[in-house]
């Protein structure tokens, strides 16, 4: 079977992936992993499926345009790369990054920057901003994959330093506490 990622992108309602599972269904293809999320009004839904050999990628694309064309979604669809050799090898362990703080443009930016900078590999995001100076209105939570040969403490200290500028406070936690601390 050949892998290939499908995105679905619009505004949000009711029956959505119930609409692109049932084409896939119809199209005997396999959802292997998704993820969707709404973004305040908007609909974003990324899949991996494995399709037929017997089905391509533009006869794919034409039953979920007409399927969903009600909808009016935006469907892209794109082979699944095979990752290079050793690019996702490295031994890491999963931990939390939360930050909280006022609102202003280049936090991402900031915070991301230092993320990258040593190699460690954002696994999801999400970040809410409604804005103003309330730190509770303003949160990012990064889920990170972090490599165990790198020097944490200075990790930390970039981290530290740059939500410091930022005026926000941070958290770095192993995913393992963050998910007991945090369990309903």
């Amino acid at each position: 079977m050949n892998k290939v990622i499908l995105s679905v992108l619009g505004h949000d309602r009711p029956g959505i992936v119930a609409a692109v599972a049932n084409i896939l269904f119809e199209g005997n293809c396999n959802i292997e992993n998704v993820s969707q999320t709404i973004l305040k009004t908007e609909f974003a839904g990324f899949f991996i499926i494995s399709m037929p050999p017997d089905l391509t990628q533009e006869e794919l694309r034409e039953a979920l345009n007409e399927g969903l064309a009600a909808m009016n979604m935006h469907i892209h669809i794109e082979s699944v790369l095979k990752p290079e050799a050793g690019l996702f090898a490295k031994n890491t362990e999963p931990f939390v990054i939360t930050t909280r703080g006022p609102d202003r443009k280049g936090l991402v930016a900031g915070i991301s920057a230092i993320i990258a900078h040593y190699g460690v590999n954002i696994t999801n995001l999400q970040a809410v901003f409604k804005g103003g100076d309330d730190p509770g209105n303003n949160i990012m939570i990064y889920e990170v994959d972090i490599p165990v040969d790198i020097d944490r403490q200075d990790f930390n200290r970039a981290l530290r330093a740059k939500a410091e500028s930022l005026t926000l406070s941070i958290s770095i936690q192993h995913r393992n506490i963050f998910e007991t601390i945090n369990r309903i």
